[in-house]
């Protein structure tokens, strides 16, 4: 296989030159670059990608770690990234995590070793200690509320938005209000317990453990939900759901039961999908392909920036 100095000889130029074609480097000659065009096609001479990466110490790939790829939370946020990944001539290495600690923990590896120049997390089960052991190696953002000062994050502040949709339901006149959620665990999930519990001591209200669920991610989990609720003596009156997905798959089974929505049940989702748009369901409008787009913007940044993401409440006809 040829290498530069072949292609030098060929073309009766110096390996600096043949090296500035290589690169579009705009000051060389026609003459010479026509002569190392002509010795590169007639050698089928192929730029050694890995050498490239090498000398420039960049390999212009970004890691992007999500629990789940289908999950249109998550494909939101990945559209966002991948828009700006496009723009900048990045691509993109997935790691699909299933919230599986090990996996998380190949993809920080991988920064270690240089495969990739840096790395946005969208939802993690790591630590933020171990974490924080791979900042010397490269660029890592987070897509959450981050108090650790040597991390970039963007993020919505789950905390406010969550107190604020159970006073809006209060507001209507609500006074036994559930949620729903992904999973327990998690930075997200805390701050949204956290806003749970300070709304039922602030208006001296009964917290009822039973009125968190969990393990709800998607369309057909809203069967569940309505399952759990019917076994309930005393069941909310309002649930607040963190995705829509799940929201338009209560309002359709509660369809099947002959439950009235909002009369019976009022529902808030949460993302503002099409889905909730079509199923005219009051949601909360995140913008998810803003903050993949900043998420992205931050993880080629050297700076340490936290940006919150402004969200809004859709009234629709659940509520």
């Amino acid at each position: 296989m040829a290498n530069i100095k072949d292609l030098a000889k060929m073309a009766g130029v110096s390996k600096t030159t043949v090296s500035r074609v290589l690169n579009n480097h705009p000051y060389v000659s026609e003459e010479k670059k026509n002569a190392v065009l002509k010795a590169i096609q007639s050698t089928n001479y192929q730029k050694n990608i890995n050498a490239v990466h090498l000398s420039t110490g960049k390999t212009q790939l970004m890691g992007v770690v999500l629990p789940f790829s289908d999950h249109p939370y998550f494909a939101q946020l990945l559209k966002g990234i991948a828009k700006q990944a496009f723009n900048h001539n990045y691509k993109l290495v997935l790691f699909q995590t299933d919230y599986m600690e090990s996996r998380e923990r190949e993809a920080l590896q991988m920064l270690k070793q240089k495969q990739i120049d840096s790395l946005i997390i969208c939802s993690r089960s790591c630590e933020l200690s171990v974490i924080e052991e791979y900042l010397p190696f490269g660029q890592i953002v987070l897509c959450e509320v981050n108090k650790a000062k040597k991390l970039s994050s963007t993020y919505v502040d789950h905390y406010k938005i969550f107190f604020r949709a159970l006073e809006y339901l209060y507001d209507k006149g609500h006074r036994k209000i559930g949620y729903c959620i992904g999973r327990k665990t998690g930075t997200n999930s805390s701050y949204r317990e956290k806003a749970y519990r300070d709304f039922v001591k602030k208006y001296n209200m009964l917290f009822v453990p039973l009125y968190i669920i969990d393990e709800c991610l998607y369309f057909e989990d809203g069967e569940k939900v309505i399952k759990q609720l019917k076994d309930m003596d005393t069941p909310p009156s309002a649930m607040l759901v963190t995705s829509d997905q799940v929201a338009a798959g209560i309002v359709t089974y509660c369809k099947t039961q002959n439950i009235s929505i909002p009369d019976e049940l009022a529902i808030i989702g949460f993302d503002n999908q099409p889905i909730a748009k079509m199923m005219n369901i009051t949601t909360i409008e995140i913008p998810l392909e803003e903050m993949g787009k900043n998420l992205f913007l931050q993880a080629v940044n050297s700076d340490i920036l936290n940006k919150e993401i402004s969200v809004k409440l859709i009234e629709r006809g659940t509520v």
